[in-house]
């Protein structure tokens, strides 16, 4: 290992898509040398990668900034907020460089020039799998930049681009490299999953001696050989999702889907520029379950678009009321600097939004509480998360629960098993409760 090596703070915002760039730029750093710091002041100099969606998360980022600068004094900027560079420099003209994201090249570029390192023989040792952000038995994939849609709610295609899709040899040779690495749990991100490949026109690849097309499908098939759980996040409901509901029924991908519905009123679904209708995807969710009933549905919904009328929301209180979706987040409308949606006419009181995102809550919550409670009495594998022996529990979760975002299975009276889990083992328990959000469950004797 190099002696003295400079050690860089690193601070990393947003969503998974953005905690798969940190992950690309520390295992960079890494090769290059660097050490990475564990808090601001064992730091030489600090990367702060943002997030600039939501107004909500423009703030958090300037605060980040503010706080690594107050603590360390030496900040570099990327990620989204980046593409902002006027905003951070009129709060902040102290930074040392600002770049955009995905622009790795800029920023390890930067950190070189303001904080030289000295090339040495024996550098760290960087495992093939790079540097992972996750615990060790999960990791999100990410199998393409950007996104071709363009929501009037969402500025993700200004930030980040046209859909930019990975051949699928490129994909399977990273998810390949996570398992050996110990990885149990893949986590398939993008901007638009269902999209993938459309841009490359499905270009053919080969891989294990077989010859895949970059098209979902294919992906879900390839991945599926792993022997993990592959969980597909920010999947659209277009028609060919269909072909992928019977891998799930087999048990080779898990039967857990994650589709950012956003609304179901067609109205307001027209405004937003969302490729898809509340009916056919009312119809879809009934096809998808008669093929497995074991599927999870998770999604997000906004309230108080611009226009949404009383007779809006009582549609996707219907919709919701029939869909019965297993998972639900939902957000009350903000406007996005950039966003077209930000000049709207008929704009929903802040006072309105809140009311409807509580009966709206209300509703889902006794949805959440309904399907959970199907589970009582089975017996499920899952993976454990955390150990918590002063509380004698652990966290673990089902095939039907994504980390950070979803439910957990409480694993109760753990200290009697003498110590026979760990984190991220697979083990079989019994369902014994639920609640609205989470699962209770007693471990099988071993």
């Amino acid at each position: 290992m190099q002696i003295n090596a400079p050690k860089i703070g690193f601070v990393s915002l947003g969503c998974p898509k953005n905690l798969v760039d940190s992950e690309r730029i520390i295992t960079k750093l890494k090769t290059d040398g660097y050490e990475i710091a564990a808090d601001y002041s064992h730091a030489d100099l600090v990367v702060v990668n943002t997030c600039g969606f939501l107004n909500s998360a423009i703030e958090e980022s300037l605060e980040a900034i503010g706080e690594a600068l107050d603590e360390n004094g030496k900040v570099l900027v990327t990620g989204c907020l980046g593409k902002k560079s006027e905003m951070i420099l009129e709060k902040y003209p102290n930074v040392l460089g600002i770049s955009g994201p995905q622009d790795y090249e800029n920023l390890v570029k930067a950190v070189h020039e303001n904080l030289p390192i000295e090339h040495h023989a024996f550098t760290s040792l960087i495992p093939a799998q790079g540097i992972k952000l996750t615990p060790r038995h999960y990791a999100y994939l990410k199998i393409s930049e950007g996104c071709n849609n363009s929501c009037t709610f969402c500025i993700i295609p200004d930030i980040r681009g046209k859909l930019n899709s990975r051949k699928i040899d490129d994909v399977m040779l990273e998810a390949k490299r996570l398992v050996n690495a110990g990885v149990k749990e893949l986590l398939v991100i993008s901007q638009d999953t269902s999209a993938y490949g459309v841009d490359i026109k499905y270009a053919e690849a080969q891989w294990n001696n077989q010859v895949y097309q970059s098209r979902f499908i294919d992906l879900a098939e390839a991945l599926s050989t792993l022997g993990v759980w592959v969980r597909m996040h920010y999947v659209y409901p277009y028609p060919h999702v269909d072909k992928v509901i019977p891998l799930m029924a087999e048990g080779k991908i898990t039967p857990y889907l994650d589709i950012p519905f956003q609304h179901a009123s067609a109205r307001i679904l027209k405004l937003m520029k969302r490729p898809a209708n509340a009916t056919n995807t009312l119809e879809a969710i009934k096809r998808w379950r008669t093929i497995c009933p074991d599927l999870t549905i998770r999604s997000t919904f906004i309230i108080g678009f611009p226009g949404e009328t009383e007779e809006d929301f009582t549609e996707l209180l219907n919709f919701l009321k029939e869909a019965e979706l297993d998972r639900v987040g939902c957000f009350t409308y903000s406007e996005v600097e950039g966003a077209k949606a930000n000049s709207f006419p008929n704009l929903v009181s802040k006072e309105l939004k809140q009311e409807r995102l509580e009966r709206f809550m209300v509703i889902q919550s006794r949805i959440s509480a309904r399907r959970l409670k199907r589970h009582i009495g089975t017996t499920q594998k899952v993976i454990i998360d955390e150990i918590r022996t002063d509380e004698n529990i652990a966290l673990a979760r089902t095939q039907y629960d994504a980390p950070e975002v979803d439910g957990v299975v409480i694993i109760e009276n753990i200290n009697s098993h003498n110590g026979s889990i760990a984190k991220g083992l697979f083990v079989n328990v019994t369902i014994t409760d639920a609640n609205e959000h989470d699962l209770f469950a007693k471990l099988h004797n071993h």
